[in-house]
């Protein structure tokens, strides 16, 4: 019984802010597939799916049952979260601008590299 009620809010709670209730009109789809069928009996279930969901010239006579399928319309199902701030203190930012100093080094040979450098944990791999 325990975990019956959280199995419980997780369905309700899933189907009713995700799109998983979309799955529900599952039916509708083989119903309407069938109907496709019976008109023309070399029509795959992959032609039928293409057919409805990817192909955009596909315009016929029956497009309030292609609206009806699932994944096909919006519900409009949104989420709307309001989260609001009251601060009853002001804060004051006083920012401090300072000059940066560049330093400019001209390293022109690798002769300048010191000996702790090439004998560093850090160095790339090289090959054998």
């Amino acid at each position: 019984m325990k975990k019956l009620i959280p199995i419980l809010f997780l369905s309700v709670y899933l189907v009713s802010a995700t799109e998983l209730h979309e799955f529900f009109k599952l039916p509708q789809l083989v119903e309407h597939f069938i109907e496709h069928k019976s008109e023309d009996n070399k029509i795959t279930l992959i032609d039928f799916i293409v057919m409805h969901y990817s192909d955009s010239s596909h315009a016929n006579s029956d497009k309030s049952k292609d609206v009806q399928l699932p994944f096909k319309s919006h519900n409009k199902c949104e989420s709307i979260t309001n989260i609001g701030f009251n601060s009853f203190h002001t804060i004051q930012i006083s920012l401090k601008s300072e000059p940066i100093e560049i330093n400019s080094y001209n390293i022109d040979s690798i002769a300048y590299l010191s000996s702790a450098y090439l004998s560093s944990i850090w160095q790339p791999p090289k090959s054998c």
